[in-house]
């Protein structure tokens, strides 16, 4: 079987209880008139991505009713509360026996990134030694794709709300840089004032 970009996976991390807005889990904000969660799986569904895998943690019950996640694959994280390090590795264990070679990653509290972002991502995808991300003004941000190559050891490292900056950090000279500035903005919805940027 070739890899192919209609095979590489999304991977949305949309577990946390959303501690500085009052404890309201950021995957059930309205955005556009439907939960974050759902606004975010069409996202990574518009850049390319085929299976989509969620992660879910903070009332999980109540964001699987709310929000339309057909055809998603959705996990829960027991340990949501540890930080996304362990949505990561829940999320990269789910795509294990997926078959998939690659997964871009994103999280569901960064409504400023569209699919013109992850479409971009996407094509820097080589195969399942890639490392690519994508970058504002050159800094490196969300989305993320990782080869499954990588995954191993992105889950062994990933700890507490770090996710995979130390593997990233450690494999800097093997990430492909794709600026997205132009199509998208990276800010977080973590905060009551960041509400405003909900629509």
């Amino acid at each position: 079987m070739t890899d192919t970009h209609d095979q590489i996976a999304g991977l949305l991390l949309a577990a946390g209880g959303g501690r500085r807005l009052g404890g309201r889990p950021k995957a059930l904000l309205t955005h556009r008139g439907r939960p974050l969660v759902e606004y975010a799986v069409g996202v990574l569904r518009a850049g390319g991505c085929g299976p989509v895998h969620v992660v879910l943690g903070a009332r999980a019950d109540e964001v699987r009713e709310r929000a339309g996640l057909d055809g998603c694959v959705v996990v829960e994280n027991p340990d949501w509360a540890e930080g996304m390090g362990s949505s990561l590795r829940v999320g990269l264990e789910s795509l294990e026996g997926a078959g998939v070679p690659a997964a871009v990653v994103s999280l569901v509290d960064q409504p400023g990134i569209g699919g013109a972002a992850v479409a971009r991502v996407l094509g820097g995808y080589r195969d399942r030694n890639s490392l690519v991300s994508a970058a504002y003004d050159g800094v490196r941000g969300h989305p993320v794709l990782f080869g499954s190559a990588h995954w191993a050891g992105i889950a062994a490292s990933a700890t507490g709300d770090r996710g995979a900056r130390a593997y990233l950090k450690a494999h800097e000279d093997a990430i492909t840089l794709v600026e997205c500035g132009d199509v998208a903005e990276p800010y977080d919805i973590d905060t009551e004032a960041d509400l405003g940027h909900l629509e």
